[in-house]
């Protein structure tokens, strides 16, 4: 049976992955048919927040550790990760994408990739392997993809025109809806940039899911 990577960047979504996004990805993956394999960065959190009060606690934390919570402790370190063994890889969201596996939340359209997450997007890109971005994860595709490629984060103007400024063709989105590039292989869906509870979040991530099977068969 094919196999999917995904890619966490942390636990919770002020400081790591997108939990609903992560745990969506898991189950329509499943529902799918398709078995996965979790990865995450062993590398320090940029910060840690309360997610209580919004606050910045200090604290360390590390993204693969945190991420084993959401994978129930099946997970391996994304340096393990080899695109030779997967169909499909699935990043999703939450601002751990743009502060642990990117610079974007700070630097926006002059940001930078984590080198090992660049690297094994690049590998499944090389090998016309479908990629799904969900949320903010779409800010990354410009680095890893042919300039124009089509990518979405819903409809906010100033996300929207950083993801513009690096390379990538951002095209507005309903939260239950895709953008798909058929060329490059690349899906992405809103989630939580627009959802405004978990079903909606659901509905898009579903469909993005579903695509993602399309693609692999």
């Amino acid at each position: 049976m094919k196999q999917v990577a995904i890619i966490f960047s942390g636990c919770g979504v002020f400081d790591g992955a997108e939990i609903h996004e992560s745990v969506l990805t898991m189950l329509h993956l499943e529902q799918q048919g398709i078995q996965y394999r979790c990865f995450a960065p062993d590398i320090e959190q940029h910060h840690v927040i309360n997610h209580l009060t919004g606050e910045e606690q200090a604290e360390t934390r590390n993204v693969l550790t945190e991420a084993a919570r959401i994978a129930r402790g099946d997970i391996q370190n994304l340096d393990q990760l080899n695109a030779d063994d997967f169909a499909a890889l699935v990043i999703p969201g939450g601002f751990g994408v743009a502060k642990n596996l990117s610079d974007f939340a700070f630097k926006g359209p002059e940001s930078q990739v984590l080198d090992a997450l660049k690297s094994v997007c690049q590998q499944f890109n090389t090998q016309q392997k479908p990629i799904t971005y969900l949320c903010i994860a779409p800010a990354l595709i410009g680095h890893i993809h042919q300039p124009g490629t089509k990518a979405t984060i819903g409809n906010d103007a100033d996300t929207a025109a950083a993801v513009t400024a690096l390379g990538a063709e951002h095209v507005e989105c309903a939260v239950t809806d895709i953008i798909v590039d058929e060329q490059q292989k690349v899906i992405s869906t809103p989630a939580y940039m627009l959802a405004g509870n978990i079903s909606e979040a659901s509905a898009g991530i579903e469909k993005a899911i579903k695509r993602l099977a399309q693609l692999i068969d």
